[in-house]
């Protein structure tokens, strides 16, 4: 059983830090808690780091802006969105850290304007002039020569000019709907003739085909020279307002809230529920004005009237709105100098070498490290159990794949082929509802059985079976992983995959898939550790058991690595672990309400996380169990969400081989690594590890691409 949590005494919020410390009622000691929005800021400003760092190659850095961009983007439009709203609730619940609504508002967004801040001063003083001296460079619409100019122009009549639509603002015209994250610009004209009479607005939304960066003249040799689109259509927009004069053109962006709100219950048909919700989102209440600088005041208080936004939400930048778009200048440049050195995911020789994959499983458990070891295996599992005679089914889950996805065309083939095939979509996978959906349909038409899993769950564990008849018996073969069936997000994100057909395993794998496409109200997992049914419970009683040992005298530690770590209880269990004298390491990549190394409370808890060329996003969960340790990995975090509102699953790595590679070279790398990782502090801030003299530097990610590439020689000259 896990450790009752103390009674708590009310928050006190402490000036200094902003930390919540939370006094036990019998005066034993504080329990203080991050809070969940600051944290994944600090999480953001890591990746801003990497921007800003000149041991990144330079186009890869632009790359990393971007991605600061985009995180804002989502974090505006869901967890910003969803602070508004409890503001607004007369239900708005403090945080766990003692916060209002309103205070963590208040904070996030001064956090938030001094991380715009250093971003655009990372593009002014650090890339721009970098980039110039590679000759790289960007142009405004007054930087132009008159040769750059006149290709500008017939850029704008020919590819741009024909796809715009101007939208006036007066009384025949109301105020338009502006789509959530597009490109828009606002018009001031005025008639020549007249002047002193009052000024016309106008607004133009940019179609989403368009290029936002534009490379100037791109069939000239010589420097690369780019203008951004909204440069373009502000210097030529006056042709779309014959007779009238443009005074000033200003580019703008809405963030609006894009969370789903669907009670499953409710709908009687979730795909055409999904639809409908995804059409509103475009007109969701708007969380965030980003406009230039330099807009006049009336263009300016138009927008704020209309979109009821103003104070902490509106930013005025003095750069591009959009930095998300820079994440194309790389792929513009062919520039290999200023990359990462070019690496594939490398190939097992040993998995196929009978050319047939389940010969390769019955052999013994297979480990699979993306990316550096390829995601095609995994691919393969699916398209030969398509092709193969001896196969029944297939089972799959699907919370997000690649647009192109070789696992949907994989599951009709089998379909076709005259095997059961059921898909487990997640319609509800967020910013891929629609994607999901297309593919919903597609497998439904192809003959597939699709469902959506658990009334109320989102389906985020990443599970595979196919059932194979062989001989006078059936075996199960099961891959399970850590990440997503996509076969291109599988080159850029950390992820483990494990193949095995062992009896214990795919049995309650295949009692899981029943339990979704059924009814069970209460299965019964020995070996994997699944949400909602047993995974919260289980997590606590495997870190209960380890402050049990550690009491007792006998070996103690628990390693996690995980993307967030937010839940109270588990955390709760975790100081309590600490104080008993349990070792913890984690590595959480992104938000951490956990603070570690707190006097009498975290002091045995070390907290890292890695920031590096790939996103780090497997789970992997190690307890000593007194000297007879246990694994597992999987889909979940230690968040709330995981534990009860979505169907996850952690599986055991039995093989003893494969938990020690695990154990020794993945997890001791991760946390030997002393270049891509910082550790948190007890003050809710990150530093680099302090390196003993005469300490090499190490990057975890590069001895994992090394690695690999050895495992494969080694394996090539075993198979040949």
């Amino acid at each position: 059983m896990p450790p009752t949590p103390r009674k708590q005494r009310s928050p006190k919020i402490t000036a200094k830090t902003g930390r919540s410390i939370v006094q036990t009622a019998d005066g034993g000691g504080k329990i203080v808690y991050a809070n969940r929005e600051l944290s994944w800021l600090a999480f953001n400003r890591r990746v801003l780091q990497q921007a800003q760092s000149t041991a990144n190659p330079l186009l890869e850095r632009t790359k990393f802006l971007a991605i600061v961009s985009s995180n804002l983007d989502e974090f505006f439009e869901i967890r910003i969105a969803g602070l508004l709203q409890q503001k607004d609730s007369t239900a708005g619940e403090a945080s766990m850290d003692g916060l209002s609504p309103k205070e963590q508002l208040k904070r996030a967004f001064g956090e938030i304007r001094t991380l715009v801040d250093e971003q655009y001063k990372c593009w002014h003083e650090l890339l721009v002039p970098a980039l110039a001296k590679e000759k790289i460079t960007f142009k405004s619409g007054a930087q132009l020569n008159a040769s750059d100019r006149a290709w500008v122009e017939a850029y704008f009549t020919k590819q741009v000019l024909p796809v715009l639509t101007p939208l006036a603002i007066d009384q025949a015209h109301p105020f338009p709907q502006i789509g959530n994250k597009t490109l828009n610009v606002i018009v001031s004209l005025d008639n020549p003739d007249t002047p002193e009479q009052e000024t016309l607005t106008a607004i133009l939304p940019v179609p989403r085909i368009l290029p936002r960066l534009v490379q100037i003249n791109p069939e000239k040799s010589g420097p690369h020279a780019f203008i951004f689109l909204s440069e373009i259509i502000k210097l030529f927009a006056g042709a779309l307002f014959p007779g009238y004069r443009m005074t000033h053109a200003h580019a703008f962006r809405v963030t609006r809230n894009s969370d789903l709100y669907i009670d499953d219950e409710e709908a009687e048909n979730l795909l055409k529920r999904i639809e409908e919700e995804l059409r509103n989102l475009r007109r969701g209440a708007a969380v965030r004005l980003e406009i230039e600088a330099d807009v006049t005041e009336p263009c300016f208080n138009t927008l704020c009237e209309h979109l009821q936004l103003d104070g902490d939400r509106v930013f005025k930048l003095t750069g591009p709105l959009n930095l998300v778009r820079m994440m194309s200048l790389s792929d513009l440049v062919d520039r290999p100098d200023l990359k990462y050195a070019p690496f594939a995911p490398v190939e097992q020789p040993g998995i196929n070498a009978t050319g047939n994959i389940f010969n390769s499983i019955q052999s013994g458990d297979i480990l699979l490290h993306h990316p550096y070891e390829s995601f095609n295996p995994v691919v393969e599992f699916v398209q030969q159990a398509a092709r193969d005679p001896d196969v029944l089914a297939i089972k799959q889950t699907l919370y997000r794949t690649s647009g192109d996805s070789p696992i949907i065309g994989a599951l009709i083939e089998a379909s076709r082929n005259a095997k059961q095939v059921t898909a487990l979509i997640e319609l509800k996978a967020r910013f891929d509802e629609a994607n999901n959906i297309k593919w919903a349909r597609e497998l439904e038409e192809a003959g597939v059985h699709v469902v959506f899993g658990l009334v109320g769950h989102k389906t985020h564990c990443k599970i595979s079976m196919v059932v194979r008849q062989e001989g006078g018996t059936v075996r199960r073969y099961a891959h399970l992983g850590t990440g997503n069936y996509n076969p291109k997000t599988a080159r850029l994100y950390t992820d483990l995959s494990l193949f095995t057909c062992q009896p214990d395993i795919t049995a309650e794998v295949a009692m899981l898939f029943n339990a979704l496409t059924g009814f069970s109200r209460s299965p019964e997992f020995k070996h994997l550790i699944v949400a909602p049914f047993n995974m919260h419970s289980r997590i606590q009683e495997l870190i209960a058991a380890e402050a049990a040992n550690a009491a007792a005298g006998k070996p103690a530690r628990i390693i996690g690595k995980m993307n967030k770590l937010v839940d109270k209880v588990t955390i709760d269990n975790l100081y309590a672990a600490s104080q008993a004298g349990v070792k913890i390491d984690l590595c959480v990549r992104a938000t951490c309400c956990l603070l570690p190394g707190v006097k009498g409370l975290s002091e045995n808890i070390h907290v890292r996380n890695i920031v590096g060329r790939f996103l780090e996003h497997s789970r992997i969960y190690y307890f000593e169990n007194g000297g007879n340790p246990l694994l597992y990995c999987g889909s979940s975090d230690w968040m709330t969400r995981n534990f009860f509102r979505r169907v996850e699953a952690l599986y055991p790595v039995y093989d003893t081989a494969l938990k020690t590679r695990i154990i020794s070279e993945i997890l001791g790398a991760e946390f030997k690594d002393n270049l891509d990782a910082q550790e948190l502090q007890p003050d809710g801030t990150y530093l680099p590890p302090a390196r003993k003299e005469g300490e090499e530097p190490f990057s975890s990610q590069r001895f994992f691409m090394a690695a690999a590439q050895k495992r494969a020689a080694a394996q090539l000259e075993v198979v040949g």
